[in-house]
């Protein structure tokens, strides 16, 4: 009988990708606890965390069935990872439910260039770029990329990331510079437009 206790992570998720349940049952009882309590502070609400929590462990199990997982990363951070993307996908998705009637502006948004059907090239190209920025946010320290993707993805004021990260308000105004600055630097390292 296997000691799953002993084991790796990545030995685990080995053993479970050739068919051991018992393997993923260990790495979701070491997990869940940090995963969920995660989730929780980042979206504040009990039937959304669940929501998440069980989304993110269904995608890992496909991931690792499909035979798509590489052990690049540590699995406790891929999970984590995967948990924060969804919580990503859940903000965005209720700021697009949140949209405004065109009775309730002064402009016409009907009659707005700015808001025009774009090109099939104008698409291609801002893809493009956004699939170039989600690189550079990959390489980014992990202090950096938080911050980034809490301002950016999140629509988080600075108040409220220093108090989620447990940092001060100046620290994570320096940790955004910072991210700022080395995306830049790596976008002219290798010669990335990022500008459509």
């Amino acid at each position: 009988m296997n000691n799953f206790k002993t084991m790796t992570d990545e030995q685990l998720v080995e053993m479970y990708a050739y068919g051991s349940n018992p393997a993923f049952d260990e790495l979701l009882n070491r997990h869940k606890s940090a995963l969920h309590s995660y989730i929780l502070h980042m979206v504040c609400n009990r039937d959304l965390t669940e929501d998440i929590f069980q989304e993110t462990f269904l995608k890992a199990i496909t991931t690792i069935k499909q035979g798509r997982y590489t052990s690049q990363d540590k699995f406790k951070a891929w999970v984590m990872r995967i948990a924060h993307n969804l919580i990503i996908d859940s903000f965005r998705q209720e700021r697009n439910e949140n949209t405004i009637s065109n009775d309730e502006v002064e402009v016409d948004l009907l009659n707005d260039m700015r808001l025009c059907d774009s090109t099939i090239e104008d698409d291609m190209v801002q893809e493009q770029v956004y699939a170039d920025i989600r690189k550079l946010v990959r390489h980014l320290p992990d202090n950096q990329r938080e911050v980034l993707e809490m301002r950016y993805y999140q629509d988080l004021s600075f108040k409220e990331i220093a108090d989620m990260t447990g940092v001060s308000i100046n620290t994570a105004l320096g940790r955004m510079r910072y991210a700022i600055l080395n995306m830049r630097r790596m976008a002219e390292e290798h010669h990335i437009e990022l500008a459509f």
